[in-house]
């Protein structure tokens, strides 16, 4: 079965996102838990604020899957929806057919450590 992972939304002003990080390799087994990418939002246009309120976000795959192609590249601006990776629960699945649902993955946000430093 085909796996698509898409842009997800992670908040309801969010129009976009960056890749800031790609963690797996095409071809890889990816284990459950396995981090796939980084991706920062910035909801600076969204609405006026003091500073800017830019949020950093790690993908990770909460079931094993094979990743067959990455779709999105580290610094690129992709909008909500816009495909990140294809995954297939069989090695070596036909990628011609069309996905049958996105992979099981979790949303967390993290912190980086230079932020906590100028504070």
């Amino acid at each position: 079965m085909l796996l698509n992972l898409i842009v997800p939304r992670i908040n309801d002003h969010m129009t976009e996102a960056i890749v800031e990080a790609v963690y797996a390799e095409e071809g890889e087994a990816l284990a459950i838990g396995a981090k796939l990418f980084d991706i920062t939002v910035d909801l600076s246009a969204a609405a006026p604020h003091d500073c800017p309120p830019i949020s950093h976000y790690r993908l990770v795959l909460r079931e094993r899957a094979w990743l067959r192609r990455i779709d999105a590249r580290r610094r690129e601006v992709c909008p909500l929806g816009a495909p990140l990776a294809l995954f297939s629960t069989l090695p070596d699945e036909p990628v011609d057919q069309p996905p049958a649902r996105r992979p099981r993955m979790t949303v967390a946000m993290i912190m980086h450590q230079h932020a906590w430093s100028q504070a």
